[in-house]
């Protein structure tokens, strides 16, 4: 049945993916009641001390992500020798699936959430790439699902639809981010009503509105602000209707993930959101 998952980033983003960092995350999630968590292997450790190690805090590994840029910066030698090292790891771990997304074009980091520096051939290559890597996670043993972020190539609707589209679902899956979509002013419930029959996983984020449909601040600026990433149920985000949107048959984990909290304790923050997760996903989650 699908569980309630923790993503630590706001754990790490600041201060680094430390074992202490990790740590400090896991006896939070442990304490609040969280179950799995997002499957980071830090690259001095092999998959199987890993799982032992989030086992001995009561957790178990959920889906994680393969970034790439999927641009110029990178080759395809290069992201497919790195996505076979990935899904060595993550197959190990017991998991059959992974987000992929891309992040960290320059120009968007600069002026998110609006397409800028758009580039049909960029956009073109991007898609070819990706479509490659996802061959190579299916064949290693992991299913591949698109997740949105703000900041990569594939970032406005019109992008995501022709990399869903044109590589179709026998290539590629959905695992939406509710909280990026929802800054690149595409509806969250109503996208995945679209593609539910290719959900496969979910990030569970809220946003409050002072900063959506608004320009002059870059990325950073945008989510240290505190007032761009909220606490499920906080923001604007519809989860009622994200959660109808759901298909009955939908076996992925439900992914809690807040960025930057708005309130000053990374723990409170877990707290809070578990506290609201556990209430909107009753039946739909083993507790």
């Amino acid at each position: 049945m699908s569980r309630i998952a923790a993503n630590p980033i706001p754990y790490w983003a600041s201060a680094g993916k430390t074992r202490a960092v990790f740590d400090e995350a896991f006896r939070d999630f442990q304490e609040i009641g969280f179950t799995a968590v997002k499957a980071d292997v830090p690259d001095d450790m092999t998959a199987a001390d890993y799982r032992a190690w989030i086992n001995g805090y009561g957790l178990q590994p959920s889906l994680s992500l393969f970034n790439s840029p999927f641009d110029e910066t990178v080759t395809l030698d290069a992201e497919i020798e790195r996505a076979k090292r990935f899904a060595a790891a993550q197959v190990e771990l017991g998991l059959d699936r992974t987000m992929i997304s891309s992040m960290a074009r320059p120009e968007r980091l600069a002026e998110p959430a609006v397409g800028a520096g758009f580039d049909e051939g960029r956009l073109a290559r991007a898609i070819e790439m990706c479509g490659e890597v996802c061959r190579v996670l299916q064949a290693e043993g992991l299913r591949p699902l698109h997740h949105s972020h703000i900041g990569g190539i594939f970032e406005t609707e019109p992008e995501i639809v022709r990399l869903l589209d044109d590589l179709g679902p026998d290539v590629i899956g959905f695992g939406p981010d509710t909280g990026h979509l929802r800054w690149a002013g595409i509806e969250p419930a109503g996208f995945i009503r679209r593609y539910a029959s290719r959900l496969g996983g979910i990030h569970l984020k809220d946003c409050f509105p002072d900063y959506l449909g608004k320009t002059g601040r870059s990325y950073h600026e945008t989510t240290a602000s505190k007032r761009l990433w909220a606490e499920p149920g906080l923001g604007v985000v519809d989860f009622d209707a994200v959660l109808d949107a759901i298909p009955a048959g939908y076996d992925g984990d439900y992914m809690i993930e807040v960025d930057e909290p708005s309130v000053a304790s990374k723990r409170e923050s877990h707290l809070m959101s578990f506290a609201w997760a556990t209430e909107a996903l009753a039946g739909r989650v083993a507790t």
